[in-house]
Formats: C-alpha cells, sequence, structure tokens
C-alpha cells in the first residue's frame, strides 16, 4: 500500500496528517514559514493532490509531499 494523506489539521504549533494506514504524524509549523504565517482561515483550504500525495495550499502557493514529510519526522536510524 502506498502512503498518503486522508485529512490535515493544526495546532498552534504542529500541522498534522492523518494516513490512510492510520497513523497521524505531526510536523512542527516553523518548517513551513508561509503555512506558520498564514491565518487559520487560509491553512485549512487544502487539497490532497496525486490521490492525497501531495498536500497543496493554492492561495498561500505551498506543496508538500507527504513521503518528504514522513522522512523528515521519522526518528534517525
Amino acid at each position: 500500500m502506498e502512503i498518503s494523506a486522508t485529512k490535515i489539521w493544526f495546532d498552534d504549533e504542529r500541522m498534522f496528517t492523518l494516513l490512510n494506514d492510520g497513523r497521524v504524524i505531526g510536523v512542527p509549523l516553523k518548517w513551513f514559514p508561509r503555512l506558520l504565517s498564514a491565518p487559520k482561515a487560509l491553512r485549512d483550504k487544502y487539497e490532497l493532490w496525486r490521490s492525497g500525495k501531495w498536500i497543496h495550499w493554492e492561495e498561500l502557493d505551498e506543496d508538500l509531499s507527504v513521503e518528504a514529510m514522513l522522512e523528515q519526522s521519522a526518528p534517525p536510524r
């Protein structure tokens, strides 16, 4: 099964992504300055592209790869 996002949400410091395998990952918003500085209404206007492999914000000109977020959030080996 290829990993993809099914939903995202935010708190004041993190973005959370629900994956199609049931895991939830959280990454710091400071990694994404456009999202960090955007109002909540614009953060919440995302689209899932390519069957959830990418998260896109048209008005913020921001695109995030779910695979890259997984790699960045994984503990060091």
